[in-house]
This record gives structure tokens, sequence and C-alpha cells, in this order.
């Protein structure tokens, strides 16, 4: 149990990490991409993200998600 406790830990840090660096990105160039919708889930949906710190940063439109998927 205590490695999980430490995995868990662990985690945390790397994801307070992650949150800290994207939110001093100031998302200049984004893409749209399918992502995961939830960490938990198989399901995708698509999204802007962006391109140098990978944050969803928003729900492209109808026209953009036509345009993204004839590619």
């Amino acid at each position: 149990m205590k490695k999980i406790a430490k995995l868990l830990e662990e985690r945390h840090k790397i994801n307070k990490k992650i949150e800290d660096i994207q939110n001093k990105c100031p998302h200049f160039n984004f893409s749209i991409k399918s992502v995961q919708e939830r960490l938990d889930s198989s399901s995708t949906i698509i999204m802007y993200v962006c391109d140098r710190c990978l944050k969803h940063i928003g729900y492209p439109s109808k026209k953009d998600i036509k345009n993204y998927l004839k590619q």
C-alpha cells in the first residue's frame, strides 16, 4: 500500500508541474486534435490543443471540425 501512496503522490506532483507549465504558456499555436474525453475514458472528442504545452484550449467550430474530419 505504501508503494501505491507514493505513486499517487508522485502523480499529483507531476500533474501540478504540468498545470503550472500550461498556465504560463501563451497558447499562440494550436491545432485541432482528437483527444481522450477523460483520463479514465476510451471515448474521444475533437478540441483545439496547444501545440507547445498540449493543453485543451477550446472547441472548434462545426466548419473546422468538418475540415478536420476530411483530412
